[in-house]
């Protein structure tokens, strides 16, 4: 039993170095408009600086075009490419053939949610479901009912993928978000402290991950 950790939203080198000495599995990178958007030049600069101790590093992208991702791609080595925005069936699968890498799939909560994830079946590699919030498309720190994650396990499960569960994680309340047994976490603002990444908050949900590891042995 093991819980995947993904922290997301990397503004900075000395984000990226924090990020670097966590125990997560996966850095994000935001290349989209946000707050915590990221230019691939930069990245590239800050990575000569970075040991990742062999962390995957995720490229989040909004209905973006595939050459746009795939200039990115020539500049960071990404392990994966995260679809967050509208993106088709069709364009993930092309984003897929073009960059060679998987592709996980964004999937925003909601009453059609579960019928999206069915459509990305057997193109989609992976999926993030965060909350829906208005004007927004992630990042914004609000959690989604999560009596709803086994529903999307479930349907991960079904098509052998693994689904990250975003939107207002905390080390205040991971331990409720772990009790439905998620694939993954995906955190942001969960581990930030005055707009930077905060160790201490790693650690704390590191601590409770780990706890939860061991007692589900």
């Amino acid at each position: 039993m093991s819980v995947l950790l993904k922290y997301c939203g990397h503004r900075s080198l000395a984000d990226l170095q924090k990020g670097a000495s966590s125990q997560a599995d996966y850095l994000g990178l935001i290349f989209a408009e946000s707050k915590r958007k990221v230019e691939a030049q930069q990245v590239k600069e800050w990575l000569e600086a970075v040991l990742l101790h062999g962390k995957k590093l995720v490229g989040v992208f909004v209905n973006e075009t595939t050459e746009r991702i795939c200039e990115v791609t020539r500049l960071v080595p990404l392990s994966v490419i995260q679809c967050h925005g509208n993106e088709s069936v069709e364009q993930v699968a092309k984003i897929k053939e073009a960059t060679g890498l998987p592709v996980w799939k964004a999937i925003h909560h909601g009453e059609d949610a579960l019928t999206k994830m069915k459509q990305y079946a057997h193109v989609a590699d992976g999926y993030v479901v965060d909350s829906r919030v208005r004007g927004a498309w992630g990042g914004t720190g609000v959690s989604f009912d999560w009596a709803a994650v086994p529903f999307y396990l479930e349907e991960a499960e079904r098509q052998s993928v693994p689904c990250f569960i975003a939107g207002g994680i905390t080390p205040e309340n991971v331990e409720q978000l772990l009790s439905y047994c998620p694939h993954g976490l995906d955190i942001s603002s969960g581990i930030e402290e005055n707009g930077e990444k905060s160790i201490e908050k790693m650690i704390e949900i590191e601590k409770k991950v780990t706890r939860y590891v061991q007692c589900a042995k």
